[in-house]
């Protein structure tokens, strides 16, 4: 099994007829996922997503995958194909199509609709090619065939990517629930088919790699959300992600059943549900959906509202409602149904919401305590029934952190793949695909490229450690004014303190350090004001961290009398 290396080198040049593999996101990590297909010469892009901010990244809105490597190559790129809606892997296409507006963008039905929308708000007007499964399209050197696979949004595609050097099948996010909402399951045949022509290199989803068995059918989830709608005394507020269309649906039918009205809130709910209504993803009973405003004129157990929120993001309703800071006002015996997963790190947000909402007088119905929810990925069992059924030469999993890349790759290796044909690379690592082989070969730079409010990229690991440093330890401004002659304080400093304890003598004994370094700059000549910064703020850090021990942010000013 190779393994990446840290000493990495950059990669030779692809060999004739080879096929280059560079993941620059969705590798030891959920999100941002994007892969760059290399062949004859030619790039192909399969998902272009971003990644949701942890709590270390303050500020920052979203994560996108690092476009260094093929910014010089834009125009070596024949198509973008999306394998599904989900913004961890849509979400990065509007700032990939700024530095290059006219690359083809391959997607199904629900996938290009859901992204159009998302372009409209950055005033980009894509070239897109619909596809659905069974279709083979050529985009220049690489013919792809589209599969369906079924996840937890409708209209997901895995792609058979054929080349001269072999042909690659790229799962995307899928499971094997054999009793889909929409009938449209994942199509082993056409993955059997693939297997018996040979998939040289099996792309696959690693997210619940470490789950055993088989992920459970989104039907069996129907009984414990009509026992909530035949249960609950007041309102039912229903919380999911924006694009889980067959979940909702099941809400929908649920409410319908039990003489409830429904009404979306929240401007992506309500975009993406429309959108979805439109296209028939979606089937609404007539006069089930009514605006916020009709809800105001109906009795408290005839309302549903379906908002998004379930990961417990700030600005989200449901956080909004548990901090009073919504038109809707939680009340005592409304039931709040949190029909989603807990996205990993995110648990302490959620559980927040969950007790605020419980102190106002909620009934929160979630995953620990009812059936109301199940993943969109495949577990173990599944993936191993796709091991047998693909009989791959070369196995490189994705779509995960390192813990469930290993476990796939353990999978494999169960299944009777040779170790030695399995790649567990990281972003910017170098996969070739030679002769029939996959090897590592070297990286290219995957860094992470932070979004903050409009500008891209701005905010470096640097500027994140400045803002996290000063959360935990406040900034201390601190002014001298210097004789230009002698080098010697002309009065006493100013101290401008935010978030660091202090009171109006705490910086007395520091005023001594001041002209104790001041004093030795010029004995050694320093007389440049940028150099008599830095020694004064490292004197004052030093003094800050002896006497407080805190490290507050030191930002020095020096003028000259």
């Amino acid at each position: 099994m190779s393994h990446p290396h840290p000493e990495l080198k950059a990669a030779p040049p692809l060999p004739e007829g080879g096929l280059r593999v560079i993941a620059l996101g969705g590798l030891g990590e959920i999100g941002r996922n994007m892969t760059v297909f290399e062949h004859a010469g030619k790039l192909l892009i399969v998902d272009c997503g971003v990644l949701f901010p942890e709590e270390t990244q303050p500020g920052v809105d979203v994560i996108l995958p690092d476009f260094t490597s093929i910014r010089d190559r834009l125009d070596d790129i024949v198509a973008v194909v999306l394998t599904h809606g989900h913004e961890d892997h849509i979400g990065g296409v509007p700032y990939l199509l700024r530095e290059r507006s006219d690359i083809p963008v391959v997607g199904s039905k629900l996938t290009l609709a859901f992204l159009e929308a998302k372009l409209k708000e950055h005033g980009i007007r894509p070239r897109t090619v619909r596809v659905r499964e069974g279709d083979r399209r050529g985009f220049g050197p690489f013919d792809c065939e589209f599969v369906a696979v079924n996840h937890s949004i409708p209209d997901s595609l895995a792609v058979a990517i054929r080349t001269r050097a072999g042909m690659v099948l790229h799962t995307g996010d899928f499971k094997m629930d054999q009793f889909p909402l929409d009938y449209r399951i994942t199509d082993l045949r056409a993955f059997a088919r693939l297997g018996e022509e040979g998939v040289d290199l099996f792309l696959t989803d690693s997210t619940n790699a470490e789950v055993p068995g088989f992920t459970t059918s989104e039907r069996e989830l129907n009984p414990a959300i009509e026992q909530v709608m035949r249960t609950a005394p007041r309102r039912v507020i229903v919380s999911s992600f924006a694009s889980h269309v067959h979940r909702i649906q099941q809400v929908l039918d649920a409410a319908h059943q039990h003489g409830r009205k429904v009404a979306f809130v929240g401007r992506s709910m309500v975009r993406n549900m429309g959108i979805a209504r439109d296209l028939g993803y979606l089937k609404v009973p007539s006069g089930l959906v009514v605006s916020t405003k009709e809800l105001e004129k109906l009795p408290d157990h005839k309302i549903t509202l379906v908002c998004t929120g379930s990961q417990g993001e700030p600005m989200a309703a449901l956080s909004r409602m548990a901090n009073r800071d919504h038109m809707i006002r939680i009340g005592k015996d409304d039931t709040v149904l949190l029909a989603s997963s807990l996205i990993p790190g995110n648990e302490n947000a959620i559980y927040r919401v969950i007790n605020g909402l419980t102190r106002w007088g909620a009934h929160v119905v979630h995953k620990g305590n009812a059936k109301v929810h199940v993943s969109g990925h495949a577990s173990a069992g599944e993936l191993v029934y796709c091991y047998n059924i693909v009989k791959p030469r070369n196995v490189m999993p994705v779509h995960g952190e390192w813990r469930h890349l290993r476990a796939n790759a353990d999978l494999a290796i169960r299944t009777g793949v040779d170790p030695d044909r399995i790649v567990i690379a990281e972003d910017g690592v170098v996969v070739d695909l030679v002769d029939g082989r996959a090897s590592i070969t070297g990286k290219v730079p995957a860094g992470n490229v932070y979004v903050d409010g409009m500008e891209v990229g701005g905010a470096t690991e640097a500027s994140l450690k400045d803002r996290l440093t000063l959360a935990a330890e406040g900034v201390v401004t601190v002014v001298a004014i210097v004789d230009a002659d002698t080098g010697a304080l002309a009065e006493a400093p100013d101290f401008l303190a935010r978030g660091f304890v202090h009171d109006d003598t705490t910086f007395e004994p520091v005023i001594p350090v001041i002209e104790k370094t001041l004093a030795t700059a010029a004995e050694e000549g320093v007389g440049d004001a940028r150099q008599l910064e830095q020694l004064l703020a490292r004197a004052v850090a030093n003094w800050a961290f002896r006497t407080y021990r805190r490290k507050p942010l030191i930002i020095p000013v020096i003028i000259d009398a």
